[in-house]
């Protein structure tokens, strides 16, 4: 795919992407895709989809207390929990309001961990990691930031989620459904966002604006990104996703970037 060459172009000392559909057929690569990249919050999706192999396996219910008083494990992963970004210190009731909240995901694979008698990094490997090939990818820390992988393990991921097989279809579709819409809330370098919708561990666009997808961007768009410099997109009604790591921090070059290569991606798949 040609608009991948774009990458070439971003002020980054490294930087690979691919495309990939449904179907697990990859349309294109470029740069180096086995390059192992820190994920930052792309983290975020992977420690999610543990948690709900974690409901499907019955080890946990979505909505079991965890965390802060009120708080169930929905919230931890919908961000509604109350947490504080990065501090285990409640700020506000659960359900009120959308606080991105890096401490929500740790206390989440603490529990997960506690229920299901296995370190939380061991869990996600097993349940996810391995089943899918994921051999590139390992969780070293924080599961709301300390994942280390590569374009060629995230593209099994994006399959994975576009067609499932570790878990009901229909697990999927709610993780990708607004949970408590109409919550304001912060996207963590964007802004206030009036309503800022997420699902379980994944963030959905919808009319967000500014927004790190593209202009023709469903709305129904979903996934995260990352202050590593680093993102992964799905578009059900382009039916297609698209991961991109760099090694240069978030910021304003990626604000800049990110919409147009979004755009001339879905472009040349639309053509």
């Amino acid at each position: 795919m040609e608009s991948l060459r774009i990458i070439d172009t971003w002020p980054v000392p490294t930087a690979a992407a691919a495309v990939v559909r449904a179907d697990g057929t990859v349309l294109g690569t470029h740069g180096p895709t086995d390059h192992r990249f820190p994920l930052a919050s792309v983290t975020k999706p992977l420690a999610a989809y543990a948690a709900l192999v974690a409901y499907e396996e019955g080890a946990v219910e979505l909505d079991e207390p965890a965390g802060p008083e009120g708080s169930t494990v929905r919230h931890l992963l919908a961000h509604t929990s109350g947490l504080a970004f990065d501090e285990h210190r409640v700020t506000a009731p659960p359900g009120n309001r959308r606080l991105y909240s890096n401490a929500g995901f740790e206390v989440l694979g603490d529990h997960i961990a506690k229920a299901s008698g296995i370190p939380f990094a061991e869990y996600l490997r097993q349940a996810v990691l391995e089943p899918l090939g994921m051999t590139s990818t390992s969780l070293d820390g924080s599961p709301a930031r300390d994942g280390v992988s590569t374009v060629d393990d995230l593209v099994r991921f994006a399959a994975e989620v576009q067609a499932p097989r570790l878990l009901d279809p229909r697990t999927v579709l709610e993780a990708q459904s607004v949970v408590h819409p109409g919550l304001k809330g912060v996207l963590p370098g964007y802004g206030h966002q009036i309503p800022n919708d997420w699902g379980l561990g994944f963030e959905i666009r919808d009319s967000k604006s500014p927004h790190w997808t593209g202009a023709s961007s469903s709305p129904a768009t979903f996934g995260h990104f990352g202050q590593s410099g680093t993102f992964l997109w799905i578009d059900p009604v382009a039916q297609v996703a698209c991961v991109a790591l760099t090694d240069r921090a978030f910021g304003p070059w990626a604000a800049e970037a990110w919409p147009p290569f979004t755009d001339a991606v879905l472009s040349e798949v639309a053509g």
